[in-house]
């Protein structure tokens, strides 16, 4: 994770999240959350993926590490990692929505490309 942003949380709570947001995003293929965070989120799903181009024993074990969902795990070096074999990075997107209704937080979608 890069060490900038905390999100106003504690590093379990903000580690136990980023976990279970990329583990949406890789199972979902996109996901709707704030700027901040989706700018958290993205370089984390782009470890994971690069993680699954080196489709072997280590790197799986590495990925479900992190990842807390073994059905994702298995999605990712089965379908997701393949589909992205010819690209070298940039996998993820961040598409800004606008601001959210009840406290006007900038909204954004993060989406596998």
């Amino acid at each position: 994770m890069s060490g900038n942003r905390k999100l106003g949380k504690p590093t379990d709570q903000r580690m136990a999240m980023m976990r279970a947001m990329v583990t949406y995003l890789l199972e979902n293929g996109r996901i709707k959350t704030t700027v901040s965070r989706a700018k958290e989120v993205a370089p984390i799903a782009e470890k994971m993926i690069s993680l699954a181009k080196t489709n072997n024993l280590a790197s799986y074990r590495q990925a479900l590490a992190f990842i807390t969902k073994e059905d994702v795990a298995k999605k990712l070096f089965d379908e997701i990692g393949p589909k992205y074999e010819n690209r070298s990075g940039g996998y993820t997107r961040i598409v800004r929505i606008g601001p959210r209704r009840g406290d006007a937080a900038e909204m954004a979608f993060v989406e596998l490309v």
